[in-house]
């Protein structure tokens, strides 16, 4: 149930962000969903000792607040002002990817195999498939696809840290600390790029969505699947999140993707799908241990 969940709910975030930006600047965008997440975890993980307990582990929730919040919110919501939401929901399923190749730096060692070689390949295949099919034009859409490939870094190395640093403690507490660590961060940007005037109230719904959602609710089932299914399986959410994210972007934003866009899906699932394949979990159980 959660894993069917987290799946809807990170499809949205993209048809929701590209609303947004349309009146709101990406920084304040990126701040008030990440606050909204903050303010609604923070009392749950007070309530039940949370924050306490992370006591030790505040050097790894810092960092998991750069890479999985402050880089990727800021990225995806400045690069939606030039490419579609359904490109970039596309993009976001080379996640697992990115994961099985950064993995062994996390101390998370995994067989590559010839599959799981050929998926890598695969995926990147279709990545660039994507990007040849005139699905981008000009500097700003490649500027924002640069966006994309950096939020994608980050979104690997969050759950790749939940599994090595923080995944023996009550998920409530990195995942509030976190929030309200980014939270600050990016204070001051936000502050500069306020809205002179009061945004519409479907800009101001999708940042609700946003940050009730998903941020605060979706973390605390990425930490749930995380601490259960390791970052690799977690990661193959990113292989339905983009079938959402298109399907709104072309019935609600009359967003176009072309043969060549579907077939370049079709690649970069299959080869996430390959590169993730026979993942045992034990691996992040081991890595853990390690570290303990």
């Amino acid at each position: 149930m959660a894993f069917a969940a987290l799946c809807i709910i990170w499809g949205v975030p993209y048809f929701f962000i590209k609303l947004a930006v349309l009146e709101i600047s990406p920084f304040v965008v990126a701040w008030s969903r990440i606050t909204l997440g903050a303010l609604i975890l923070l009392p749950i993980a007070w309530q039940r000792g949370a924050l306490r307990a992370a006591k030790g582990h505040w050097g790894a929730i810092c960092v998991f607040a750069l890479v999985e919040y402050v880089v990727p919110f800021s990225a995806i919501s400045y690069g939606e002002q030039w490419i579609s939401s359904s490109v970039t929901g596309i993009l976001m399923a080379a996640v697992p990817l990115s994961i099985a190749l950064l993995s062994r730096w996390f101390g998370v060692h995994e067989r590559l195999d010839a599959w799981r070689l050929f998926g890598l390949l695969l995926g990147f295949v279709g990545v660039a498939t994507l990007l040849g099919f005139g699905m981008i034009s000009g500097t700003h859409g490649w500027i924002g696809v640069g966006c994309m490939l950096l939020a994608t870094i980050g979104y690997a190395i969050g759950p790749l840290i939940i599994q090595r640093h923080l995944n023996r403690i009550d998920s409530a507490g990195p995942a509030a600390g976190s929030l309200s660590i980014a939270s600050l961060v990016l204070l001051t940007p936000a502050l500069l790029n306020f809205p002179m005037h009061q945004p519409s109230a479907a800009a101001l719904g999708s940042i609700a969505i946003l940050g009730v959602f998903c941020t605060a609710l979706a973390m605390l089932l990425m930490f749930y699947l995380v601490n259960h299914a390791g970052a690799s399986r977690a990661s193959v959410i990113t292989y339905i999140n983009p079938i959402v994210a298109t399907m709104l972007g072309t019935m609600r934003l009359q967003e176009r993707l072309g043969v060549g866009g579907y077939i370049a899906f079709a690649l970069i699932l299959l080869g996430s799908w390959l590169a993730t394949r026979g993942t045992p979990q034990h691996h992040g159980a081991a890595a853990s241990e390690a570290v303990a």
